[in-house]
């Protein structure tokens, strides 16, 4: 956020925001810059790149990845975070940002996007929004500091004469329809982010009927909006004093959650989309203030947290704003999870794993992280039952790795959160034109024959940064030689066809269920075993899984 290359005002914006909450962790929370410190000074692996982390237990090597550049930028947001923290260069990019916010908002109250545009009714909205979200935290006093509240007093009075625009329009070329739905997001977006300060900046009278207009609008017509707007909505109206379909509004919310053990509590359907509203990260942020502010409901708080946690574990926040609004959902009131050192205790079988007790063995500040191996001659099958108990609140997540040789026909299918099955079909020719026909150990291919490879894949989880890789028997050869860019079935990966695979990068790998399929040539005689299928997500290597090991025989 503090280091967004583009002079657009959401950017400058951001880094303001983003300085502001740093300098409220170092006075409110000395021990985070402590950590910090420590990633500097001691333990460079913290700042490692999620990519570049545990690549022993990786399938294949970051640099035969395209994500090469993405860990590299990664790795150096991560050590740029020492540099974040320090004191005075937070104020001198505070103050840079705040003027270059006054210079880009225009005599009307509202910001342009960039220098020389016309006025943003949503950037000037989200700015509102950002600036209430600091005085929400605590980060800042804005009624306090003269200069912020001019611009949020201006910023408030431009909104709502927006507002009355699209009153006065309605009034004039519709008349007839008033009472009908004309409830849009932006219209939803101005109630929330004009309900923080509605007291201290009342609506002008000329701007009375517009606002009483789309109030009642948000009341009657609050149902059919997507989560995210409707959580703006039991905001804006638990702010000006409607309880009822604010609780309504949360009810309705939490009766469509999903509740899980790992994932905690979210919805199935966070819409994805090209809208402002359409933002997984952002809409389960949005959310979790509406729990706390409105049902002051802290149990789903707590659960919606361990939510967009576990989404940064196997992807990437890729936008300012997405970052911005899980920080802010992360800071709310509710268990602070940062104030101490976690607390875990992990016995495999009888024996209690305690990292200060091992050797070479380094506990990483602030996320408790660490890592031990054993080798084969101590590994005991009791060492199979893991208990892991945490008796502090928040979350924590930890894998387990077992690594062996096998023949790879005697491998069984695994699972974890990713599911593969994979299949061979054999193409022949019959009356009514090519038929295909699965392959079982006691088909009998040819010389010549045109196998048909289909990789069925499922995901519970949305994830970023997918290997799969698809062993293949020596007897067969590739038809597709040439690497290449593909899209099908709703995903975008790469294919790149290697000597004895051919390996697929997925850059981001939404839930659902996937088919791959493409063809070989048999070339060759005997009998072979054509491997297993492969897939990891490299952001979190402990999500992976296998097929099962197929055999094939080639007799003329």
């Amino acid at each position: 956020m503090a280091e967004y290359p583009y002079e657009c005002t959401e950017q400058i914006f951001s880094r303001f925001y983003a300085n502001s909450i740093a300098t409220h962790i170092v006075n409110s929370s000395p021990k985070i810059k402590e950590v910090f410190e420590s990633w500097k000074n001691l333990t460079p692996d913290a700042l490692l790149s999620n990519l570049e982390k545990n690549q022993d237990l990786k399938y294949v090597m970051l640099q035969e990845t395209p994500w090469v550049m993405e860990a590299k930028d990664e790795s150096q947001s991560k050590r740029n975070i020492a540099i974040l923290f320090e004191a005075k260069r937070m104020e001198i990019e505070i103050e840079r940002a705040l003027k270059k916010l006054e210079k880009l908002q225009l005599s009307n109250g509202g910001w342009t996007w960039f220098p020389g545009m016309p006025d943003d009714r949503y950037i000037s909205q989200y700015i509102i929004t950002g600036m209430c979200h600091l005085d929400k935290l605590g980060v800042r006093d804005i009624r306090d500091q003269q200069r912020v509240w001019n611009m949020v007093k201006r910023g408030s009075h431009y909104l709502d004469d927006r507002l009355n625009d699209d009153y006065e329009w309605l009034l004039r070329y519709d008349p007839s329809h008033m009472f009908e739905n004309h409830l849009g997001g932006i219209q939803i977006q101005y109630l929330y982010a004009r309900s923080y300060f509605i007291k201290d900046i009342p609506i002008e009278n000329k701007n009375a009927k517009a606002f009483a207009y789309y109030f009642g609008q948000a009341k009657k017509y609050w149902l059919p909006n997507n989560r995210y707007l409707q959580g703006m909505i039991a905001l804006a109206m638990n702010r000006l004093n409607d309880k009822v379909t604010a609780m309504d509004i949360v009810k309705s919310l939490k009766e469509n959650a999903i509740f899980n053990d790992e994932m905690g509590m979210y919805w199935k359907n966070l819409d994805y989309g090209y809208y402002w509203y359409q933002a997984p990260i952002e809409t389960q942020a949005l959310l979790i203030e509406c729990f706390d502010e409105v049902a002051n409901d802290q149990t789903s708080v707590e659960d919606m947290k361990v939510w967009l946690l576990k989404q940064k574990q196997t992807q990437n926040w890729k936008t300012t704003k997405a970052t911005a609004e899980a920080c802010y959902a992360l800071l709310l009131r509710g268990t602070d999870w940062l104030a101490k050192d976690p607390q875990v205790s992990i016995m495999l079988g009888d024996m209690m794993i305690d990292p200060k007790k091992l050797p070479d063995t380094k506990v990483q500040a602030g996320t408790g992280y660490f890592r031990t191996t054993w080798l084969a001659e101590a590994i005991k099958p009791e060492m199979g039952k893991v208990k892991i108990t945490k008796t502090d609140d928040g979350v924590a997540w930890g894998a387990l790795y077992w690594q062996y040789f096998e023949q790879l026909d005697k491998i069984t299918s695994a699972e974890t959160p990713l599911k593969i099955v994979k299949q061979l079909f054999v193409e022949r020719n019959s009356d009514h034109g090519p038929v295909i026909e699965p392959i079982s150990a006691e088909t009998k291919l040819k010389l010549g024959d045109k196998v048909k490879v289909r990789i069925e894949l499922r995901v519970d989880r949305d994830m970023e940064y997918v290997h799969m890789k698809d062993m293949r028997a020596s007897g067969f050869e590739p038809i597709n030689v040439i690497s290449t860019y593909k899209y099908q079935g709703g995903i975008g990966y790469y294919e790149s066809t290697g000597d004895a695979a051919t390996n697929f990068f997925i850059s981001k790998l939404t839930k659902g269920t996937y088919v791959f399929e493409y063809p070989l040539r048999v070339a060759q005689k005997g009998d072979f075993s054509n491997g297993v299928t492969t897939i990891q997500c490299m952001y979190a290597p402990e999500f992976t899984a296998h097929s099962e090991g197929i055999r094939v025989k080639v007799t003329g």
